[in-house]
């Protein structure tokens, strides 16, 4: 494993056992995590819903026949399994992390460490508020940690090393997924909706505004030759830019943002129309209901996490990280911080994934550098 640097060691980890707990099991990247984590040994815990589906998932991770399973069916009725058991890592992968992720990190403190996969500005920022509250539990809080936020910050970081803070710096998200057959679920089918509710953010001078989503579309041209259109959003990435960099002109793009003429027309009403709280549930309920009917490969050989960082003198650095399917390598992310945390690697308090381990996180979860 690539060396992590810039870490220290979590505090009152006796207050804890040696369980890892992964809340959302059953999904993609919970399972994905959990099978990486009991191939490294680490005692792990489903958490979710069904019984029976967490065991069967657990099966296929390659968890043993009579592994603990704990059910509860909310983030209030976990939190109060995590404060009476005391596992020593709490893995959320159950969306709605601007409901969940405050209330199940709490839980986890003092000693116990958190960490989930959010990449809306809500939420990271809402995870962020809690670092003086971790710092005084001993606990380290990590959102943010998959090709999601890591992929741009750390790249990001690259590029600002031995540098004084730029003066603008933009990333650009463009993962590459294959879509499997199901349902579409209503974790997703909330982070689409309150992606369309929240509009675009850049930061101007500092501050962090509103702007258009789907602003400054564009057409990327990767390193390997393919290319693909991003355009403006508001995203963990963007916070994480900000704090990695201290650039007080900061600007995020995803290729996930529409960048049609007419469908970047069409989002501000239809984000609005969203905002009516009996619409939001109904549009999450019937969203997260649809079936995807067939699998589909990923678009692209590689995702791509993508970095320009200018400074005031004129100088200008340009990055990219190179990863393989998006999804695949956030469960390779989320299982290296969750390990390395269960092996008290990191600092209390609550941060972003390359802030909490360094930039060096991003390969060692198997991505690579590609920096001018």
């Amino acid at each position: 494993m690539t060396e992590i640097s810039g870490t220290g060691r979590t505090t009152d980890e006796s207050r804890t056992n040696d369980e890892v707990w992964i809340v959302g099991a059953t999904g993609r990247v919970g399972r994905g995590v959990t099978a990486r984590l009991a191939a490294r040994g680490l005692t792990v815990v489903p958490v979710g819903r069904s019984r029976e589906r967490m065991v069967a998932a657990g099966a296929e991770a390659g968890l043993p026949g009579d592994t603990k399973v704990v059910v509860a069916d909310s983030a209030e009725r976990i939190a109060d399994e995590i404060m009476r058991e005391r596992p020593r890592v709490v893995v959320n992968t159950m969306g709605a992390y601007p409901a969940t992720a405050p209330v199940i990190a709490r839980a986890c403190m003092p000693g116990g460490h958190y960490v989930d996969q959010a990449n809306d500005v809500v939420a990271v920022a809402g995870l962020l508020a809690l670092h003086d509250e971790a710092v005084r539990a001993g606990s380290t809080l990590v959102t943010g940690a998959g090709f999601g936020v890591l992929a741009t910050e750390a790249v990001v970081a690259k590029l600002c090393e031995g540098r004084p803070a730029p003066h603008r710096a933009r990333v650009d998200s463009v993962a590459s997924v294959a879509v499997e057959a199901g349902v579409l679920g209503a974790a997703l089918a909330a982070s689409l909706v309150d992606a369309l509710t929240t509009g675009g953010r850049r930061y101007e001078n500092g501050r962090l505004v509103t702007s258009r989503l789907g602003a400054d579309p564009r057409r990327l041209a990767f390193p390997d030759g393919e290319s693909a259109k991003s355009a403006g959003v508001a995203s963990g990435e963007l916070i994480a830019a900000h704090a990695v960099s201290g650039a007080p002109f900061v600007t995020a793009t995803s290729a996930l943002a529409p960048t049609s003429p007419l469908m970047r027309a069409l989002l501000p009403p239809l984000g609005r129309l969203l905002s009516v709280p009996a619409l939001r549930r109904l549009a999450v309920n019937q969203l997260g209901r649809v079936r995807i009917k067939k699998a589909t490969p990923r678009p692209r050989e590689h995702s791509w996490g993508h970095a320009v960082v200018e400074w005031a003198d004129g100088t200008r650095r340009e990055g990219w990280l190179r990863a393989g399917d998006g999804m695949d390598y956030t469960a390779d992310v989320t299982a290296t911080v969750t390990e390395l945390l269960a092996r008290g690697v990191g600092i209390p308090g609550a941060w972003t994934p390359a802030a909490a381990l360094g930039p060096d996180l991003a390969t060692a979860a198997g991505g690579t550098f590609v920096l001018d």
